[in-house]
């Protein structure tokens, strides 16, 4: 039964957890890290690591998301982002790298981002991301899935990201026409991945549009300013366990139909992603972490992709810092510093090898305790 605490006379709150409230508890077996695999499948594509580019251009351009593949995860572009307003972002990029973390900062990327969307550079990316090789992804708000949805379609997509801060199944609107995710999934030929969301009903009806794939989470970090904004905040541990609840009913419900689940908010750490996972999710959506590798177009800054947004900004600006080497160290190291940012999936091996798991979804069975 979920803790219910009363905060006032008639209104209650549940309880919820983050992420670093609770640990990993060994089991009675352990397991040579050579014998772990941390391979996963969405749809008929293969990864090596569960590992998805959180769409922001801070971390994913064509080149980095095509090298994000090559090492096994998923690079997703954003074709809301810098790359498909301008042909050639690398100075608006060096620009954004330089500036400092006050208000100019988040008045700049509003005026960067004021540049209209074009449709050519939307098939021109998909080309290059195809080029490269690997699966190609790539993100749209739903806000404009309608309008870019043809263009993306025609530029041939492996896998499609409905993304916003809040995504739900059933949106209500009195002047425009709203984004039926349930219909617009049914007529497409390739597996789509929404959200983000936060509770178990929400995940339920994610699951029931079709989609292949549900982020749970809205992206949370340090810089993230949704909580304040909008007063949002989300308990990870408990967002992710709710949402694999609703997958085992939603198993249940037809007979074997899995869908997976992709955790976005405060994963910073090889042992973050380790917690995510077995609280339930089948692979981990990194934002700030790719910030810090040589590859990251933005040279170290980081920014949310809601951070831009023209009337509401929602994610403050990180100064860029210095890279902490290539994206291959970050996620595979070898790593010189014990703070767990970099050999991220080494450390996720060690953890699932320590615990006696050899595959994720083993892993996913892992006995957590609440440690705070």
């Amino acid at each position: 039964m979920r803790d219910v605490v009363e905060i006032g006379l008639g209104k209650t709150a549940q309880r919820g957890y983050h992420l670093d409230d609770i640990a990993i508890v060994p089991s009675r077996r352990t397991r040579d890290v050579d014998d772990v695999s941390t391979a996963w499948q969405l749809d008929a594509y293969q990864f090596g690591i569960p590992c998805v580019g959180h769409p922001s251009d801070a971390t994913m351009s064509p080149s980095s998301a095509v090298r994000l593949g090559q090492l096994g995860g998923l690079g997703v572009l954003n074709v809301e982002g810098l790359w498909t307003r301008y042909e050639n972002p690398a100075k608006v990029l060096e620009e954004l790298a330089g500036l400092d973390e006050d208000a100019r900062a988040t008045k700049r990327l509003q005026e960067v981002y004021a540049e209209p969307i074009r449709p050519d550079l939307i098939a021109e990316r998909v080309r290059e991301l195809r080029a490269g090789g690997g699966t190609v992804a790539v993100r749209v708000s739903p806000q404009h899935t309608l309008a870019l949805a043809p263009v993306i379609l025609d530029a041939g997509v492996d896998i499609l990201v409905i993304q916003g801060t809040i995504v739900s199944a059933e949106h209500v609107s009195t002047t425009d026409e709203p984004l039926n995710l349930k219909e617009f999934i049914a007529d497409l030929d390739l597996p789509v991945i929404v959200g983000g969301c936060t509770d178990y009903k929400t995940a339920l009806h994610l699951m029931r549009t079709g989609a292949a794939g549900v982020i749970v989470g809205i992206g949370g970090d340090d810089w993230s300013t949704t909580e304040s904004v909008l007063g949002i905040r989300v308990p990870m541990a408990t967002a992710i366990a709710d949402a694999a609840a609703a997958r085992r009913d939603y198993l249940d419900e037809t007979g074997g139909r899995y869908v997976h689940l992709i955790a976005d908010g405060d994963i910073q750490t090889s042992g973050d992603i380790a917690k995510a996972l077995g609280c339930g999710a089948d692979a981990v959506m990194l934002g700030e972490a790719l910030s810090l590798c040589e590859e990251a177009p933005a040279g170290g800054a980081w920014w949310h992709s809601a951070a831009s947004h023209p009337s509401l900004p929602r994610g403050a600006f990180e100064v860029a810092g210095e890279p902490l080497g290539s994206m291959e160290r970050l996620l595979f190291g070898p790593a010189d510093e014990p703070d767990g940012q970099l050999n991220l999936f080494g450390g996720l091996r060690r953890a699932m090898a320590k615990c006696g798991y050899r595959d994720l979804k083993e892993f996913q069975k892992v006995g957590l305790v609440l440690d705070r």
